[in-house]
């Protein structure tokens, strides 16, 4: 019971859409009806205002690490059975609702930065490795959705080395998840038309 509270908590926390708040803040165009429609940083982006963006990136990423560091602080204080399942419904909820907003008719982004902010929480060594291949991959191709696919793809392979069997299946249904809020994007790569970082709607 306690675990599908935290799960539920982060849900909730996961649901608030950093990229539709600071867009209204700076009085830009809502990213839902822009570019890709996603609302997400990448979106704020090519709106030319490279602060929102920012903002947008580093609301997305705490609204997944304060939910798992909360609970790592709040089970480190506590005797709660069953850590590892809190910490993966945690984990795994905080995404959730960042996909799937309960105050956006469950209409939400792709959920890269809110899984870099989960992983931040849960093993800085994944976070790490995510980071750097995100931007190497960001650097060489200057392609987003390419980066972030492939950011995605070494978080798994990492995961397996972690001893907890609750916490590698909330990393695998993350990775899963990603990759299909990114199947139109692998379709525009393989057909060579999607947009590149920077690229105004």
């Amino acid at each position: 019971m306690i675990a599908i509270i935290f799960g539920i908590v982060a849900y909730l926390i996961g649901s608030i859409s950093s990229a539709i708040i600071i867009s209204k803040l700076f009085g830009l165009n809502d990213p839902r009806e822009v570019g890709s429609g996603n609302p997400g940083a990448t979106n704020v982006l090519r709106s030319g205002n490279k602060k929102a963006a920012a903002l947008t990136l580093l609301g997305d990423v705490l609204k997944g690490f304060i939910p798992v560091v909360t609970a790592i602080y709040l089970i480190s204080k506590n005797d709660y059975n069953n850590s590892e399942i809190i910490l993966a419904l945690t984990a795994l909820g905080a995404f959730l609702g960042h996909l799937y907003p309960l105050y956006y008719r469950f209409e939400g982004g792709k959920g890269v930065a809110t899984a870099f902010g989960v992983f931040l929480g849960l093993n800085f060594n994944i976070f790490i490795i995510m980071a750097v291949v995100w931007l190497s991959t960001a650097k060489i191709f200057k392609i987003s959705s390419l980066a972030s696919l492939t950011a995605a793809g070494s978080a798994l392979v990492v995961s397996f080395f972690m001893p907890s069997i609750p916490l590698l299946g909330a990393t695998f249904a993350i990775v899963a998840l990603l990759f299909w809020k990114h199947r139109a994007n692998i379709e525009r790569l393989r057909a060579g038309k999607e947009s590149k970082i920077g690229d105004k709607s």
